[in-house]
């Protein structure tokens, strides 16, 4: 792919003055904690920053002790550890441990690659609730394929029946795209073999790689529309027979004519800590041109109520029109900031998404060209550590 493709637009610092009067601020309910943006996979649709091989030094384990405490005491009741593959952190059974000590429901959201039999006992021991693998596909060339790695659905096949037979809700989650959503049938088939009690067919959220990669991985309408039918057959059929497998099938962005709620609004829900410890209302904020907080400066308090990142797109007063005078403007919140940055170059820009906006030519464009027929055979950017300098110029 040449250069020009993978250009972004610009858009000026935003200063404190653009922030507007701060609303009233809810609980920062759920943590999610990025220990890592290591990871053994280079999958082209991961959210991480393209620019990930560049970020700061990882917090320590007792810096993340410490923002986990702190989160709780503000009234974070659910903690996911991320990355990245989490799995890299050999005091992972240590942070899940406090965490859990501390009263949080626990969440390890992983590739499986790493994962194994005693690293399952260590985390049973930890107190770890719930764990969620991901696959690439249920055809095994395309899924080592996407991950790179030739061993990958092995792996994560012997991984998700240990993690069943360890006792946890099997839940599994599939990312959905060009290259493996005509296969539909066979990824749900492949969940109810692995007893999957939790199944999210998540279609591509184009942010980070994904981005990147948009015009290999979105699927046409007409993909999305069959694979929609597919689901709900199967959801009846099991419904019928009262098996526990539940499905949820998530459409794109892109073929929605109104934004999502993004974040349950910004800084209302969420807080992310990055491995460096850059605080983010949402996971792809940090390619946004504001200053986030730094949990090495300023403790949780003060990030979630005072720093100005935290409050730069609270409440509506941040709003241009058409967003400002919408009637729905309390349901959706002004869309996704991350998206219309990314597609207008501007954060305070109504979501493109949106059939109101004016930048929704963007997205129909979009659509058009998911049509069009793929010009190489392999034309994917892979994520790893040496594209990741290359595309950030370094």
């Amino acid at each position: 792919m040449s250069d020009d493709l993978i250009t972004r637009p610009t858009a000026q610092p935003l200063t404190q003055s653009d922030a507007g009067a701060t609303p009233a601020v809810g609980l920062p309910l759920w943590l999610l904690a990025e220990v890592t943006y290591r990871c053994p996979l280079q999958c082209p649709y991961c959210s991480n920053p393209l620019d990930f091989a560049r970020q700061g030094e990882e917090l320590s384990t007792d810096q993340w002790l410490r923002v986990m405490s702190e989160a709780r005491e503000l009234g974070a009741a659910q903690i996911g550890f991320s990355g990245g593959e989490p799995l890299v952190r050999p005091d992972l059974p240590e942070l899940i441990a406090h965490a859990r000590g501390l009263g949080y429901y626990t969440n390890l959201i992983t590739s499986g690659i790493g994962l194994s039999e005693a690293k399952l006992d260590a985390f049973e021991r930890a107190g770890l609730d719930h764990i969620q693998i991901s696959f690439q596909s249920s055809d095994e060339q395309v899924n080592n394929m996407l991950a790179g790695s030739p061993k990958a659905f092995a792996q994560k096949l012997a991984m998700a029946r240990a993690v069943k037979a360890h006792g946890y809700p099997m839940v599994l989650n599939f990312v959905t795209h060009r290259y493996n959503i005509d296969h539909i049938d066979r990824i749900i088939e492949l969940c109810i073999a692995l007893d999957a009690d939790f199944v999210e067919l998540a279609t591509c959220q184009f942010y980070g790689w994904a981005y990147l990669n948009r015009a290999e991985l979105l699927p046409t309408r007409e993909q999305l529309a069959r694979a929609e039918r597919i689901t709900n057959e199967y959801r009846d059929k099991l419904a019928a027979t009262n098996h526990p497998c539940k499905l949820i099938f998530v459409m794109p962005d892109y073929y929605e004519e109104r934004p999502k709620p993004c974040m349950s609004g910004w800084g209302s829900l969420f807080l992310t800590v990055t491995p460096d410890g850059t605080a983010l209302p949402c996971h792809g904020a940090r390619q946004l041109p504001v200053t986030f907080p730094n949990v090495r400066d300023h403790d949780l308090r003060h990030i979630w109520y005072e720093s100005f990142g935290f409050n730069r797109f609270r409440g509506n007063a941040w709003m241009p029109e058409p967003c400002r005078s919408c009637d729905e403007k309390e349901k959706d919140f002004g869309g996704c900031r991350c998206q219309a940055f990314m597609l207008t170059g501007d954060a305070s820009n109504a979501d493109p998404v949106c059939s109101k906006s004016p930048y929704h030519p963007v997205i129909l464009k979009a659509r058009d060209e998911a049509v069009q027929p793929r010009v190489t055979e392999h034309p994917l950017i892979f994520r790893n550590d040496k594209q990741s300098r290359r595309l950030s110029g370094k």
